[in-house]
């Protein structure tokens, strides 16, 4: 099958997150310049180079026929899990705020869960493609699904990241779906994982403390509420139009994370509840144009592979927005094209390079 153009929609959706997310981490960035001492070059500029090398590798991922990942998914599945498995190796693993979720190669600081969480989905894509019709069947569907989504969680909620492996349960979730898993089933994974969760919440402090503290924001305004008061504080501040590019007063002295957890808050300080209702917008404009590739995606499997990806980004960037505005319990994920981070930037974009390839295949 001969490879037409990239969707140029989608591109041009994905260049404006990118712009829009350059222009909010500039401003966010300059609030931790002022507070920490840090120099623009330590900040800024390695955001500027991470979207660089993302955009070179979202370039030749675009060139990649998707069919290989599917080839070669089982291996290079194992091969992210073993680079997982690092981060509780020590002097190789980083341990941070109690978490091990980072590796650490000479100068290179990178999180292995971003390649896992990709992963994962390319090899259920693959899955889910080749059991096609048995995949309503619980040996074939219902049990592999159970057995990938507990060897994530196994590996994720002991770094712990629980936010990481929520978000990788979407999208399998979502794939198994739309494979044609059976809404029965469907009923008892969800009861299976929120009884999981329920389990995990009651065991873990941290996690009940972001319950009590979404339950009741105001408990503790100096301590675990600290953050989402922040937060609140400087969305309503902006009001209509914002305050202004740069203008952000809660940046500089109040908001935990600026550049990081935070920076959606930033966005809405400056920009108004117009701003931030346009960065909402552009990320449904992604998610439907993502969506629409899958639908004309010329196999099940780059199908379900788009899927997957699509709602990898968007899940953990709509709950990084949910949890800035007080609608769910805080979460520790990025809002991917605009936070701090990375690897998040250069995985994302790679995963952005597989859909574009596969949009050079679409149906008419």
């Amino acid at each position: 099958m001969r490879g037409k153009q990239v969707d140029r929609i989608f591109l041009g959706i994905v260049a404006i997150l990118l712009a829009a997310g350059l222009l909010i981490f500039t401003s966010a960035s300059l609030g931790l310049l002022a507070r920490t001492g840090a120099t623009f070059s330590s900040v800024a500029l390695k955001q500027f180079l991470a979207v660089a090398i993302g955009c070179l590798i979202c370039f030749l991922a675009s060139k990649v026929h998707y069919t290989f990942w599917r080839r070669w998914s089982f291996y290079i599945l194992l091969l992210s899990i073993f680079l997982t498995l690092l981060v509780f190796i020590p002097k190789i693993g980083l341990e941070f705020g109690g978490a091990k979720r980072w590796i650490i190669l000479g100068p290179i600081t990178f999180q292995p869960a971003e390649i896992l969480k990709v992963t994962f989905v390319i090899y259920t894509a693959a899955w889910l493609s080749g059991v096609k019709d048995k995949v309503a069947t619980f040996k074939r569907g219902v049990l592999p699904t159970v057995i990938l989504i507990t060897i994530a969680g196994v590996i994720l909620l002991n770094q712990p990241d629980t936010d990481t492996f929520v978000s990788i349960f979407l999208a399998m979730l979502g794939m198994f779906i739309v494979a044609g898993g059976r809404f029965r089933d469907l009923f008892i994974l969800s009861l299976l994982s929120i009884s999981g969760f329920a389990a995990l919440i009651f065991s873990r402090p941290y996690l009940m403390q972001r319950i009590t503290t979404f339950i009741n924001p105001a408990g503790d305004p100096l301590g675990a509420s600290y953050q989402i008061q922040q937060s609140l504080i400087a969305i309503g501040s902006g009001q209509i139009f914002g305050r202004g590019f740069g203008q952000s007063i809660q940046k500089f002295s109040y908001l935990p994370e600026p550049i990081g957890d935070s920076i959606f808050a930033v966005a809405a300080e400056e920009f108004g509840f117009i701003g931030g209702a346009l960065l909402i917008l552009l990320f449904l404009f992604f998610t439907l144009r993502g969506l629409r590739i899958a639908a004309k995606a010329p196999d099940p499997f780059s199908g379900l592979l788009v899927v997957g990806i699509v709602i990898l980004i968007v899940s953990g960037s709509f709950m990084n927005i949910a949890s800035m505005l007080g609608v769910i319990p805080l979460s520790g994920l990025p809002l991917f094209f605009v936070s701090h981070g990375g690897t998040a930037m250069i995985v994302t974009l790679a995963e952005i390079g597989i859909i574009l390839n596969v949009s050079r295949f679409k149906k008419s």
